[in-house]
């Protein structure tokens, strides 16, 4: 695959580790170690209220500063709708997690080793006609537990909450829930809702993401973590 020029602003953490918002996703990965106090937290979806709020590029960053960190890291993207994991990290999307779910394969037929040590990601595989059912099936279930005895952390990009369902569907099969919030443009009542749909889920809503900070000089986006 070609490599994409965007590539460079999406993955900040690997092609530039010293910068401000590279450390900013590290704060995001310690933060996440120590909200382990009384609960062990593996598997983690990253969502958003609406689309557009970075909750891709959030969770993909974050996922390299976990693998940088010694941690044995799946990123899965169940995004079914607009996926876009693959083209961050440039790989193939021939075969990806909709595969996994309606073929007789393993999930070592889909993982794909990154260019970063240590990270894997499981990227969509076709756009299906009916996500929401295939994130909600006993085959997703029966693929959560496996990635659990597989890797340390377990990372899962999810679509916005409001759009659609996908997210409350999954949320109840992870540790966490993480809200990527994008400063300034957020529709305040839609960030409610979406909390309040999690909630009402049972999502174990662990934090939220506050993106696109401005900050002076060079380093002209921070990102800041916040407990629920």
């Amino acid at each position: 695959m070609a490599v994409n020029k965007a590539n460079k602003r999406w993955l900040v953490t690997h092609d530039e580790p010293k910068v401000a918002a590279s450390e900013a996703y590290r704060l995001i990965r310690t933060n996440l170690k120590y909200s382990q106090v009384d609960r062990k937290i593996k598997s983690v979806i990253f969502t958003s209220a609406g689309p557009g709020e970075g909750k891709s590029t959030t969770i993909a960053n974050v996922a390299v500063t976990m693998a940088q960190s010694g941690q044995k890291t799946l990123l899965v993207d169940c995004d079914l709708r607009k996926p876009v994991q693959h083209k961050i990290f440039e790989l193939s999307n021939i075969m990806g997690l909709t595969n996994l779910l309606v073929e007789d394969i393993e999930a070592e037929d889909v993982i794909q080793p990154t260019k970063i040590n240590g990270l894997d990601v499981i990227t969509s595989g076709p756009i299906p006609p009916n996500p929401s059912e295939l994130l909600g099936s006993t085959g997703m279930k029966q693929a959560m537990s496996q990635w659990v005895e597989m890797y340390d952390q377990i990372l899962i990009d999810c679509p916005p909450v409001i759009a659609v369902t996908d997210a409350i569907v999954m949320a109840p099969q992870a540790d966490g829930v993480i809200m990527v919030v994008q400063a300034y443009d957020a529709n305040i009542d839609m960030v409610n809702e979406a909390k309040k749909r999690l909630t009402q889920a049972d999502a174990n809503i662990i934090g939220a993401v506050l993106n696109g900070v401005k900050t002076k000089g060079k380093d002209y986006y921070y990102y800041h973590y916040y407990e629920a």
